[in-house]
């Protein structure tokens, strides 16, 4: 009997690489004003995996908001598809959740405990007492336990989108989409709730879609970033960011490679 070579021994016993939870195949995004057809993004291509920090990043008008809406089943694309776990997203569903730039979306005559649980009511995932009880343990995975009883113009806008977020996490979606969510919010606050954010992912696992316009923030967050051209978005890169985050904040390794995304990001769309 021939004897089959170690390297080869070893590939056979290697499990299949995963499949994407989310591909986006050639989506083409577009609006129509007065006058014509805005084109948002251009034939954008990427897949995210079970557990991935994936990080859309880009200028301005690049189309990554848009990118995310259609995500979350908001716009429908002009071509190309969407598919979460192997089915076509058309509408929007519990499996995504948003959170947005705006840490004012909570309702103001619900309590804390009550906007968390809304999500879960309103979608019919589960009773009001099992919504009440996944409401209060995501308030405790944030740190917000106590505040419980408060009304959003109790809290600090920084604790407004630690709420928005307990309520995204308790409807315990497939993916967690997040645009700008922290871009409103002063450095300091910015900064805590970055860390927070890497926290609850150590402990949850679950997977991050994040939208940003900041370079240091991208590499912080993510362990993989999508570049996306100057209105339309084009794909430009996709880099590992994985070595990245607050522990190399300042490196010259971290440095180089915001510099280097800098000039995959702007020098290439001026030439």
């Amino acid at each position: 009997m021939t004897a089959i070579p170690s390297h080869e021994r070893a590939a056979l016993a290697a499990p299949p690489p995963a499949a994407p939870l989310l591909q986006v195949r050639d989506l083409t995004l577009a609006y129509r004003s007065e006058q014509q057809l805005i084109r948002a993004t251009h034939q954008v291509s990427f897949d995210v995996l079970e557990g991935d920090r994936y990080v859309l990043l880009g200028a301005s008008g690049c189309g990554k908001s848009s990118l995310l809406k259609a995500i979350a089943g908001f716009i429908a694309p002009q071509s190309g598809e969407i598919r979460l776990q192997g089915q076509v997203v058309r509408e929007p569903g519990p499996d995504r959740v948003v959170v947005f730039q705006e840490f004012d979306q909570l309702p103001p005559w619900k309590r804390v405990l009550d906007n968390v649980a809304f999500g879960l009511t309103a979608s019919r995932q589960c009773g009001r007492d099992e919504a009440r009880e996944r409401a209060a343990q995501a308030l405790a995975t944030v740190g917000l336990t106590r505040f419980a009883d408060a009304f959003p113009h109790q809290l600090s806008g920084g604790m407004k989108q630690r709420v928005a977020i307990a309520r995204a996490l308790a409807m315990r979606p497939r993916v967690l989409l997040m645009d700008e969510p922290f871009a409103a919010l002063d450095a300091l606050t910015r900064r805590s709730l970055q860390q927070e954010l890497l926290s609850l992912w150590q402990e949850l696992r679950f997977t991050l879609l994040f939208v940003t316009h900041a370079i240091e923030e991208a590499l912080l967050v993510g362990n993989r970033i999508l570049l996306l051209s100057p209105h339309p978005g084009r794909v430009r890169a996709e880099l590992d960011a994985e070595a990245f985050g607050f522990t190399s904040l300042g490196s010259e390794a971290f440095q180089a490679q915001a510099q280097r995304i800098h000039r995959l990001l702007f020098e290439h769309a001026a030439a």
